[in-house]
């Protein structure tokens, strides 16, 4: 294992009705901006809790963060924030949400224009957040992460701030969640997992465990929740598992690889797709182009999560990379290019962009324009 520090400060606060507990978690005399989507919270009922939470208090609204939340939105909020002097942010939705808002909350405090900070990477002189998570899927409301989109240039790039100072965490927000997001959700936490745990064999039992357990929760559930989406312990476990996927406790000292998202995330910006649609189609390609690099930790998945432990070394990892591309067409997923009508004009872009920013993703740090390609052509 590798050295590592740990610190994860935000507080998590789970469970039926916690909305009620927001005026206990911001400070009253904050000036505060509320972030929010399109609008699903007012159809589900957030948004009246919010309010009611809230209830004596004054606040002011920013509408509109969109999915893969862009710094053309993002930039009239921070303006917004400007004119009211905001001191504290409270994000209401999804990840993207959530992420945008951590942009927000950096934007306020810096003088030039917030996308300087998303090419920087990482800016930590922030205004404080909270979150109110409405859509299980990115682990955004327990890390310090964010991932920012360019319109006018087609780009997607991270970006890291500071932790939300707490998270709110009502599974009966979900029940009205369309099934397509759902299904993204369950990809985007299943995919998180694996960039974290499906590496270098042999580094900590403890990390893979945890891993383990979360993917086979994962994969549980799945088909649970097609079935019923209103089942409270159902949703709970969906929430939880998102949460722990991507808030550094199956991270530590561990090797992480990132290719797949990194690849998706290009993805998204040519084309728009959901972020868990793009990881659903991306991973199958990345574990069969990588499966001698990754073949002790391929062969340990395939018998811990599938049971797959009969055959050759050569049968078992066949079996595992097909399982697991099942249970992504299972959420009801594309897992080809060819089926989101993407090809080689698509490719060829996504290897120029990584040459030309000299990148070297995954593990071994050997995911390069070329390989990207390689990946790629294996997921038509």
């Amino acid at each position: 294992m590798q050295n590592f520090v740990f610190q994860n400060p935000t507080k998590l606060v789970f469970g039926k009705g916690m909305i009620s507990k927001l005026a206990e978690l911001i400070p009253a005399n904050s000036r505060l901006m509320i972030t929010f989507g399109g609008g699903s919270v007012k159809r589900n009922g957030v948004y009246d809790e919010v309010k009611a939470a809230l209830a004596g208090r004054e606040w002011i609204e920013f509408w509109g963060i969109e999915p893969n939340p862009a710094i053309e939105t993002l930039r009239k909020a921070i303006a917004l924030g400007r004119e009211h002097k905001v001191d504290f942010l409270l994000a209401v939705g999804g990840g993207s949400v959530i992420d945008g808002t951590k942009l927000i909350s950096a934007g306020l405090r810096y003088e030039g224009d917030a996308w300087d900070l998303v090419l920087k990477g990482c800016y930590t002189d922030t205004v404080p957040l909270g979150t109110v998570l409405t859509l299980p899927a990115t682990g955004s409301e327990m890390n310090s992460g964010a991932v920012i989109s360019r319109h006018e240039t087609k780009e997607k790039y991270a970006f890291y701030s500071n932790y939300p100072r707490f998270s709110i965490l009502d599974p009966e927000k979900t029940f009205t969640l369309p099934e397509h997001q759902i299904a993204c959700g369950l990809s985007d936490t299943f995919v998180h997992v694996m960039e974290q745990y499906l590496t270098t064999a042999g580094q900590s039992r403890v990390m893979d465990r945890w891993a383990e357990g979360l993917l086979q929760t994962v994969i549980e559930i799945a088909p649970k929740i097609r079935e019923n989406k209103h089942d409270y312990d159902l949703m709970a476990d969906f929430m939880l598992s998102a949460t722990m996927g991507l808030n550094g406790f199956v991270a530590m000292g561990v090797t992480q690889d990132w290719a797949t998202h990194m690849i998706g995330h290009e993805l998204t910006a040519l084309h728009g797709l959901t972020h868990g649609a793009t990881l659903a189609i991306v991973f199958n390609g990345t574990i069969r182009v990588l499966r001698e690099q990754k073949r002790a930790k391929l062969l340990q998945y395939g018998a811990r999560v599938w049971g797959i432990v009969e055959g050759t070394e050569e049968e078992r990892i066949d079996r595992t990379i097909e399982a697991t591309e099942a249970f992504f067409r299972s959420l009801g997923l594309s897992t080809r290019l060819s089926e989101e009508g993407i090809g080689e004009e698509t490719i060829a872009e996504i290897e120029r962009r990584f040459n030309e920013a000299g990148v070297a993703y995954g593990e071994a740090h050997n995911v390069t324009g070329s390989m990207a390609r390689r990946i790629l052509e294996a997921c038509r």
